[in-house]
């Protein structure tokens, strides 16, 4: 890229000049995902007439994607809805129609888990055997125990001790181990049983939280995410709907499709040569030429803007960060970016020609009998399967057809985004076979998976609180720029939005949404004298 010069602070007050006060505000939004769309829609509502939505990739809607099967819609990407009470994606499902053929058992109260809650999961053992009913729910209610001492420690701000290395999963496999192997009602064998689900319920976990292990969750932290009251919520017709019902009150012109962005050139960095990086826009007007912040595209247009609100992933951020701004962003963002975790959850969807589980079976849950004293979540790379915890039966078959919808995360979910669909189909199949003890299990006749991962417009599913992270650096990523402290310039030309800048709600589509109102909120505090 060349070189731009950075022209010298103005100290002029930045709302009061005459430049303000004769034209609107030019704001860009970086990415058509839900936060993008809810920011554009609530500016544009509130009297913004300047402003525009720039898409990397071919479609709105970011990693909400549901894909449309012959008679039924697969959701790649967002699924639940969760919670009801205030949830402002709840309200917008809710007064549009959206929940009116959402069964009962697509309403999940209390803590949300991957499958439906119709029938019963089914725990089997790598030696194509089902763990007893029983023995799942007193291993569950143990399970459950310590998952809620792991919420303490924020809630209650009980301190960490050091053998916790203020890990969600070192503390919790310590423990459950610990009180499992105490038991004096167990027999060895079922002791050993119990030992290996610890690892199957962690991966679980896992891809829930879209950690690569829980090891890798701050459990000092953990607590601070906080659960919307109310059912969890699918919507049957897709949660795409969500991003349409966003997107209808935005013109077309508004949202540009195939726009990435290669630079934000903030803090006055441009100066009026700039024409002279992008010959094409040599004729910028001259009130152009003082702008405070370009937006750089990949395809060298420089679009001149008073604020951009970026709500790309904190994958893209972690990979671009030093690249997509111009001047760097400062220390304190950067350390913030760099202890916050993301990683990939995926899913992969099998489709059969019959059933081969049984009507009240609601999922398959893989339980690997030697990884009763496992202590790492990784494997070796051939070894990618592994990792999938489960697969869901969707319901109800009336709506999807005979479909499994399995789960896998974190490295190994990286390692299946490169294998082709025969491969996944077959390594799932005999899998089933395995657990299942079925060695007649068809292939299935079509396969459909996600690539949250891989994909570099996202480089991840959502984020986490890592290990060394807090809710402190959710604000410093959600901290405009320049900082107002040190800002002589325009307050708030960079704005951050997305699930992973909510405090509260991360890794939420409900946190994405709020995320993109809350930022737009900002700017039209700032400009409430000329929007009147």
């Amino acid at each position: 890229m060349q070189s731009c010069e950075i022209s010298a602070d103005s100290t002029d007050d930045p709302l009061s000049s005459g430049l303000r006060k004769k034209r609107q505000p030019r704001i860009v939004v970086i990415g058509a995902g839900l936060a993008g769309l809810s920011a554009a829609k609530a500016l544009l509502e509130s009297g913004f007439t300047d402003v525009t939505v720039l898409e990397a990739t071919d479609r709105i809607g970011g990693r909400v994607q549901s894909v449309k099967l012959e008679h039924a819609t697969f959701e790649l990407g967002a699924t639940w809805i969760h919670g009801s009470h205030g949830n402002p994606v709840y309200h917008l499902a809710e007064d549009n129609g959206l929940l009116e053929e959402t069964t009962d058992g697509e309403r999940s109260v209390g803590r949300i888990s991957l499958y439906s809650k119709n029938g019963v999961a089914y725990h089997l053992t790598n030696n194509g055997q089902r763990i007893p009913k029983d023995v799942v729910e007193e291993f569950s209610d143990l399970y459950n125990e310590v998952y809620n001492l792991t919420q303490e420690f924020f809630q209650r701000g009980k301190p960490v001790n050091a053998e916790s290395q203020n890990s969600v999963g070192v503390f919790t496999r310590d423990v459950v181990r610990k009180r499992v192997k105490a038991d004096p009602d167990d027999t060895e064998a079922v002791k050993r049983l119990k030992l290996a689900m610890i690892q199957q319920y962690l991966k679980v976990e896992s891809c829930e939280s879209s950690s690569h292990s829980m090891d890798e969750v701050s459990l000092s932290e953990f607590g601070e995410w906080t659960e919307i009251p109310g059912a969890h919520h699918i919507i049957p017709c897709g949660f795409i709907k969500i991003v349409e019902i966003l997107a209808r009150s935005i013109p077309e012109s508004v949202i540009q499709l195939r726009k990435p962005v290669k630079c934000i050139h903030w803090n006055q960095s441009v100066s009026k040569k700039i024409e002279q990086v992008a010959d094409h826009n040599s004729d910028l007007p001259e009130e152009d030429e003082g702008s405070d912040v370009f937006v750089e595209c990949e395809d060298c247009e420089f679009i001149p803007a008073d604020h951009v609100i970026v709500t790309v992933s904190l994958g893209v951020l972690k990979k671009r960060h030093e690249s997509l701004f111009h001047p760097r962003l400062p220390e304190e963002k950067v350390m913030a970016i760099e202890k916050l975790g993301i990683s990939t959850t995926d899913k992969i969807f099998l489709e059969f020609e019959e059933p081969f589980w049984s009507s009240e079976c609601n999922s398959i849950q893989f339980v690997w009998e030697d990884e009763a004293e496992s202590e790492s979540l990784t494997y070796p790379e051939e070894l990618w399967y592994k990792k999938i915890c489960s697969f869901d039966v969707l319901y109800p078959p009336e709506r999807y057809g005979y479909v499994l919808s399995g789960w896998i995360c974190g490295e190994e979910a990286l390692i299946m985004e490169k294998c082709d669909d025969e491969t996944v189909a077959e390594t799932c199949t005999e899998m089933l076979r395995k657990f299942t003890g079925n060695p007649n299990i068809p292939k299935p006749r079509r396969i459909l998976r996600s690539s949250w991962g891989s994909n570099p417009n996202f480089r991840g599913s959502y984020s986490y609180t890592q290990v060394g992270s807090s809710g402190a650096d959710v604000e410093k990523l959600a901290k405009p720029l320049p900082y107002a402290e040190s800002s002589k310039t325009t307050p708030m030309q960079v704005m951050f939005s997305g699930e992973a800048t909510h405090r509260k709600y991360y890794s939420t589509t409900h946190g994405a949404v709020l995320s993109g109102q809350r930022e737009a909120a900002h700017l039209i505090e700032m400009y409430q004298d000329l929007l009147q």
